[in-house]
Formats: structure tokens, C-alpha cells, sequence
């Protein structure tokens, strides 16, 4: 049958050609078929929503996530690759971050800012012949130290270059009046630079000074050493700084004119550069400023609850609902301070994933063992060291919380991204025993990988 149809339409063919010889056939019109529109697709980074696990899990953690040294424990563990949710400890309840706080505020600083982006600290003529303005452009990286001999920060502007720079430009303008008068402008950041619930000795225990968009070395007494105490006000140590390139000049604080002259200008680290140092050795003051820049550029604020808007706002660059969060500060110090341990797993599922710029927070993390705030003496130690240079996280701590969260290289091969809060009085009865109860758990997701269990 299939020769016999296949013979007749080859005779209708012929039929057809012939046909055509003699006539000219009318042409049946031609439909174009109506194009699908294309959808448009949404600007926005989506993240994935969890996915439960479906594959059953054999091995438990339970005992280290039952150990006491945890106090109150929240966590979260989700396979990188799948999405999937593998343990679960109220990990959609928000709650204190200490430190892993600074992640949120870095993605939120790449969203608005990008990875390469500066800030610049200024030199702008006054009103009057002789007087000069610094206006602080919220780089608290602006070194004291001479050009050539470098601060605690990678790759910091220099006071004496701003110096030199605004002499020669005085020197072009035809200026033969010596700087007789210098005028300190940290107006951007306003006047809101304290929280009630940070820890008053926090400066002199080198963690942080008052948040203010002029400083230098991040008002360090030494700018080589991390850990150095902090002065109490920052714009006074700036200003007696530069006051030293002007001898003579009476020094006052005060605000640029609208559209005053600009004579010089340095820049401050990008972005990516300022994150890693804020991520590596969990420096605060380069959060705050992060924070408080990323609201002035969205027009919230300069104040501390001007974050609350502008932060959440930054973040839905990723698609992922900010729904329970509550932002007091940029960088973790405040108790008042509330993610969920999901939150922060699903953003370090986008980290991992290299999505957008977050290349730049995976970077910036300390690494077991081996970097930053992950390379004091008694972390990953023990029966511990088999995560060593397994685990790259950003570590938090505040009196009622110990913290930890990042991405495990695991022993199966597999990623893991993971959140631990250990919350109570945990700093203040029990500090280390606690670091070394998060290391635990920590390890036991490496040594688990993707057959952990959430029994």
C-alpha cells in the first residue's frame, strides 16, 4: 500500500507539472503565521525558593547541634547545587546576626554600587581667600600614613597625597594667599553616629568608633595593627591630621557652599575591595559606612533608622523576600538586629552560584584555619581541623550570639551553604567553649555533605 500511494502522488506530480505548461495557476495566498511576543523577562535576580529534600539522609549531626555550648540554637544547611533544605533548626525565625550581618550589607552595597565603584574624600576652595574645605565622602580607609607605608586597609587613599594635590592646584589657580583657615565638613553622614545598645568599651577594645563620613585609618591609634584601640572622635583625629600640611591655619568644622570649587580629591578602595576587608577582619566601621552610603544613594537617609528602608530595598536586586527582617546598623553590633538563618542561606546560594557581583562577598570570606577572623588560635582546632580550608564563612559575635555562615566545600564533593546562630549568654559565660561548640557543628556538616540528616 505504502508503493501504491507513494506511485499515485508521483503521477499527480507529473499531472501538476504538466498543467502548468499550458496555464498559469493561481496563486493561493500566503498566511504568515503571527509571531509569539517574547516575554519580557524580569530585571530582577530571582533566587531560588527551597526545596525540601526529597532523597532520604542517613547522616545526623544531632548530637553536636544538642550540644549545650550552643545555648539556643538556629541553623539552616541547604545543598548549593540542588537547593535543597538538608537541616533545619527554626531556620525561618529572624533573629540576632552579629557579624554575618555585614554579608547583608555587602550584597546590598554591590546592588547599588557595583563591585568597582570609589568614594572620594575632597578638598574645595571656601568662601574666602586662605580657606580650604575637607568634606568627607564616607571612605573611614583614608590613611594618615605617609604615601608608601600602608595601613591595615588594602590599597588606602592618602592624607598627605590629598595635601600635595591641593597645594598645586592653589599654587595653578595663581592663589598667593598661604591657608590661613581650614574648614572640616563630615556633613554627609549627619549627626546619628552611636548606637544606645553598642558596647560603650567597644573603642577602646579596638572594634569600632562613631560612624562618621570623615576619618582616617577608621580612627585607629595604630593604622598597621587591626586590633588597635579607637578614638571616641574621628573627625577630630582627621583634623588635626591634615592640619599638619597647613601649619598656621586655624582649624573649625563647617559645610562646603553649594558649588564650591574643587581643588583636589582621592579616592577611596572599590567596593570589592572594601568588602573584603570588611568581611576578612570583620571591620565595622567599613559596614557602617557601606550602609549609610547605600541609603544616602537610594534617598533614605543618613541616620541609623533610615537603614531599615533602604538596606531591604537594596536587596531585592535578588529576589529574595526581605519579609522579618529588621535592620538597626550596618554592621551586626546591634541586638536589635533580626535575619532569619534562611535569609542568609538562600544569599549564599547566590554567592556561590557567582550571580550578579556577589563574586565579590566569596572573596572576601575567611577561610577555616587558614584566613582572617577564621585563623585565630582556637578556631577549627581538634578534632576540627578536618574542615580546615574546607569552609569559607563570615564569623559573628555580640555577648548574646555567636554566629557563622558561608559555604562548605564538604568531604563527598558536594557545596553546602549554611547558617549557625548560637543565641544566649553565650558570650558572656561561656565565649570560647562556644566558638569551638559552632566549629563542631560546622565540621560535622563537612564530614556529612549531602547525606546530612535532619533528624
Amino acid at each position: 500500500m505504502v508503493a501504491a500511494a507513494l506511485a499515485a502522488v508521483l503521477v499527480g506530480a507529473s499531472v501538476l507539472s504538466l498543467g502548468a505548461v499550458a496555464t498559469t495557476a493561481t496563486a493561493a495566498p500566503v498566511v504568515t503565521p503571527t509571531p509569539t511576543p517574547t516575554p519580557t523577562e524580569d530585571p530582577r535576580i530571582v533566587a531560588d525558593d527551597p526545596v525540601p529534600a526529597t532523597a532520604p539522609r542517613m547522616c545526623s549531626v544531632a548530637d553536636a547541634a544538642a550540644d549545650p555550648r550552643l545555648a539556643t540554637l538556629q541553623a539552616q544547611v541547604r545543598n548549593a547545587d540542588t537547593g535543597e533544605i538538608l537541616f533545619d533548626r527554626s531556620g525561618d525565625t529572624p533573629a540576632r546576626t552579629a557579624s554575618t550581618f555585614k554579608v547583608i550589607t555587602s550584597a546590598a552595597a554591590l546592588a547599588v554600587f557595583g563591585a568597582d565603584r570609589t568614594f572620594e574624600t575632597r578638598v574645595v576652595a571656601g568662601d574666602e581667600p586662605g580657606t580650604i574645605v575637607l568634606v568627607g565622602g564616607g571612605d573611614i580607609t583614608l590613611s594618615r600614613m605617609p604615601t608608601g607605608e600602608e595601613s591595615v586597609y588594602t590599597d588606602a587613599a592618602h592624607l598627605d597625597d590629598l595635601a600635595a594635590k591641593t597645594t598645586v592646584a592653589l599654587t595653578a589657580a595663581g592663589e598667593t594667599t598661604a591657608v590661613s583657615r581650614l574648614v572640616i565638613d563630615s556633613s554627609l553622614f549627619g549627626t546619628d553616629d552611636w548606637r544606645p545598645d553598642w558596647n560603650p568599651n567597644s573603642p577602646a577594645e579596638g572594634y569600632q568608633t562613631r560612624v562618621t563620613a570623615l576619618q582616617v585609618d577608621g580612627d585607629r591609634e595604630d593604622p598597621t595593627r587591626t586590633g588597635s584601640p579607637r578614638g571616641t572622635d574621628p573627625v577630630a583625629r582627621t583634623a588635626e591630621a591634615f592640619a599638619k600640611y597647613f601649619p598656621g591655619a586655624t582649624v573649625e568644622t563647617g559645610t562646603a557652599s553649594v558649588g564650591a570649587d574643587e581643588l583636589a580629591s582621592v579616592s577611596s578602595p572599590t567596593v570589592a575591595s572594601l568588602i573584603h576587608d570588611s568581611l576578612l577582619e570583620s571591620d565595622n566601621m567599613i559596614a557602617e559606612a557601606l550602609a549609610r552610603l547605600v541609603s544616602i544613594e537610594l534617598g533614605a537617609g543618613n541616620t541609623f533608622a533610615s537603614l531599615q528602608q533602604a538596606i531591604p530595598e537594596a536587596l531585592a536586586e535578588y529576589g529574595i523576600p526581605t519579609d522579618g527582617i529588621v535592620v538597626a546598623d550596618g554592621s551586626g553590633l546591634s541586638t536589635a538586629n533580626a535575619v532569619p538563618p534562611s535569609y542568609l542561606t538562600r544569599l549564599f546560594g547566590l554567592v556561590e552560584d557567582g550571580v550578579g557581583e556577589l563574586e565579590a562577598i566569596e572573596a572576601g570570606l575567611p577561610v577555616a584555619g587558614e584566613t582572617g577572623t577564621l585563623d585565630e588560635d582556637r578556631r577549627f582546632t581538634g578534632d576540627n581541623e578536618a574542615a580546615r580550608g574546607h569552609v569559607f564563612a563570615k564569623t559573628g559575635y555580640i555577648l548574646s550570639a555567636y554566629t557563622l555562615s558561608g559555604i562548605i566545600e564538604a568531604a563527598d564533593g558536594s557545596t553546602l551553604v549554611f547558617t549557625i546562630y548560637a543565641l544566649g549568654t553565650v558570650g558572656e559565660t561561656l565565649p570560647w567553649t562556644t566558638v569551638e561548640g559552632v566549629d563542631a557543628l560546622t565540621t560535622a556538616f563537612f564530614r556529612c555533605g549531602d547525606s546530612l540528616s535532619n533528624a
